[in-house]
């Protein structure tokens, strides 16, 4: 597996993690832990897919990518959660607010490293880059995330 899909597939793990142990009762968020997620939520509106007929440039959808980081790091450090690396990491269970960051901020940071290379290394692979805008933006992704609590 290749370092892009390696992260991504390690973002969904620690994603699907939080995820499960909120839906099983073995995470219940906080009235803090719920403000921060709509706090994100708003942050974050209009990251989504535009009109199918706009196309955006490359930079622009690594941008969204990767506003998707800052955000995260501003969540984090409003909630006291630590954000860690995800990558060749399994996500201590029960999970919750800090593996769910911990997921996204993965996704968006990769986003940060493009840009850098954007200018010096040139772009990334298309593939790759849909892949990670597709945990973020999109049906059943980080734009979705109020959806997946019961609590």
């Amino acid at each position: 597996m290749d370092e892009f899909a390696t992260r991504l597939h390690d973002a969904w793990e620690w994603w699907h993690a939080a995820i499960e142990d909120a839906q099983e009762g073995r995470w219940t968020r906080t009235p803090v832990e719920r403000q921060v997620m709509d706090d994100i939520a708003t942050a974050t509106t209009g990251f989504g897919y535009p009109d199918p007929s706009a196309e955006l440039s490359l930079r622009a959808r690594l941008c969204r990518i990767a506003t998707w980081a800052g955000v995260l790091r501003l969540a984090a450090r409003a909630g006291g959660w630590e954000l860690v690396p995800v990558v060749g990491a399994i996500p201590p269970r029960p999970a919750g607010m800090a593996e769910l960051l911990s997921a996204v901020y993965a996704v968006g940071e990769q986003g940060e490293v493009w840009l850098r290379w954007l200018t010096t290394d040139g772009p990334p692979p298309p593939g790759a880059v849909a892949r990670f805008e597709a945990f973020v933006t999109g049906p059943g992704s980080v734009e979705d995330l109020r959806q997946f609590f019961y609590d």
